[in-house]
């Protein structure tokens, strides 16, 4: 049998000292990863190109209006961060509970998610709201962005009980391995967004022209129409994860709420340390002028698109490995892990190729000013070089969460995201004098960094015995 043979086959994935019984077949185990895990990418993928087209529009007005919009990103993922800790816990509780039978706790799980987003998305819409300038200008707002980004972020701010509602109910969804729901809420919001986008930016067929606000408005009704249609999928009586009103949501199970308290705790403990690096990091950037942060926004558009094919295969992984782990077969969680860092590798290969390939003419899609260009399509090029690292440490993260061992990898980020990012982007970028592209060599080192701690700990396999 060849090198590829090995490196593929399911047969070779688990040690014969830990298999707990038959291991499946390629076309068995290969065709169940791709069938959780293509609607995951292809909703995360097709997110991420409107997403892109929306960065575009709003670049056709002017290069200080792009900006405006990206400086919103980490204020609103700081927010954010607390509901992406809990939806970590929820994903890798509700695998869990699927795998084992367990579906009134897994719907018990849900409820207290949602009630806790309600009453915690409360207080923090009040602080989006009010706090709206200081937060743009803690951001690195300029004298040219500060007005618009304010708007924008004070906007989406009074919307985040919907966007954090749906979240969570997508991040059950993926946990039981229903994404093909998730693809529709989300690809069918983002249509939405991305029409209104084409009528407010620019003022077309009768609509007023709003520019930086409209986009506000145009993402702040797409999420509001995701949360009707994510409600509408655990209201629906043939929902594995039905809910309903005459439930007791005021019933709390300990022993879910424990685990759940205690899941998000080291959730908060990654998001903490991912939001506070990306904050800083981008301050670092933001500095370095208005032109230098359009460019980081373009490059970042194409970084989004490769996050999301490793984010889609690890979403797959992750609710395969807590499934297997909930059926007593870590043996399985294993090869399933291994299969999604397989998919990763090729899928970052094709993307580094198009990455270095495409470079220009992406670039040259979102501004005419020829320093954005070459400066972005010099950011690009560095992105092709970590893009092989961040997919498959991205997978490899989502198994660790998967079966209940995010405390190893928020530990990991808080290193490698929190400290090693901002701190060698500042240095690379001013002492050393590599500007921009300096500030961006420090991805690689960050991704390469997670990478051999994550897989130290892949390897090692004591994970499968994390409790949740």
């Amino acid at each position: 049998m060849n090198i590829l043979q090995k490196l593929t086959s399911t047969e070779y994935m688990v040690k014969p000292h830990m298999r707990r019984g038959e291991i499946p077949s390629n076309r068995e185990a290969y065709g169940r990863s791709l069938r959780i895990a293509f609607p995951a990418v292809v909703e995360m993928v097709s997110i991420a190109l409107m997403d892109m087209i929306d960065v575009f529009m709003i670049g056709q007005v002017s290069d200080q209006a792009m900006a405006s919009v990206g400086l919103s990103g980490q204020p609103r993922m700081l927010i954010l961060s607390i509901f992406f800790a809990l939806n970590i816990a929820l994903t890798a509780i509700i695998a869990r509970k699927k795998g084992a039978g367990e579906m009134d706790d897994a719907r018990s799980a849900l409820r207290q998610g949602l009630l806790f987003n309600a009453l915690l998305g409360l207080k923090l819409t009040l602080v989006a709201v009010i706090f709206a300038r200081p937060l743009m200008n803690m951001a690195g707002a300029q004298y040219d962005t500060i007005d618009d980004a304010t708007t924008y972020f004070r906007i989406i701010g009074f919307f985040v009980i919907p966007q954090v509602m749906t979240m969570t109910i997508c991040a059950a969804q993926r946990a039981i391995g229903n994404t093909k729901i998730t693809l529709k809420v989300n690809v069918a919001a983002k249509i939405v967004s991305l029409v209104l986008n084409f009528l407010l930016i620019e003022g077309r067929f009768g609509f007023p022209r709003m520019e930086v606000e409209g986009v506000a408005w145009a993402r702040s009704i797409a999420m509001t129409v995701a949360f009707v249609l994510a409600l509408i999928s655990i209201l629906r009586k043939d929902s594995e994860l039905r809910i309903s009103i005459k439930d007791a949501w005021l019933k709390i199970d300990r022993a879910i709420f424990k685990s759940i308290g205690r899941l998000t705790a080291n959730g908060m403990l990654e998001q903490v340390g991912l939001r506070i690096g990306f904050f800083i990091y981008a301050l670092v950037i933001a500095n370095l002028g208005t032109h230098a942060f359009a460019s980081h926004v373009i490059a970042m558009q194409i970084m989004m698109i490769s996050f999301t094919f490793a984010e889609g295969i690890g979403a797959a992984t992750t609710s395969l490995v807590g499934q297997n782990l909930g059926k007593n077969r870590p043996d399985l969680s294993i090869m399933y892990g291994k299969i999604g860092l397989r998919m990763a590798f090729v899928c970052a290969a094709v993307l580094s190729g198009v990455c270095m390939l495409l470079r220009y003419p992406f670039a040259s899609m979102f501004s005419n000013d020829p320093y954005v260009i070459s400066t972005a399509a010099s950011l690009l090029l560095i992105l092709a070089y970590a893009l092989p690292f961040q997919t498959t440490q991205l997978v490899m993260g989502g198994s660790l969460r998967g079966a209940g061992d995010n405390r190893y990898v928020a530990i990991t980020m808080l290193i490698t995201v929190g400290v090693m990012r901002p701190l060698f982007g500042f240095l690379l970028a001013y002492p050393f004098g590599f500007g921009i592209q300096g500030a961006w060599m420090a991805v690689i080192i960050d991704q390469l960094a997670r990478l051999i701690l994550l897989m130290s700990r892949f390897v090692r396999g004591k994970w499968v015995q994390a409790k949740v």
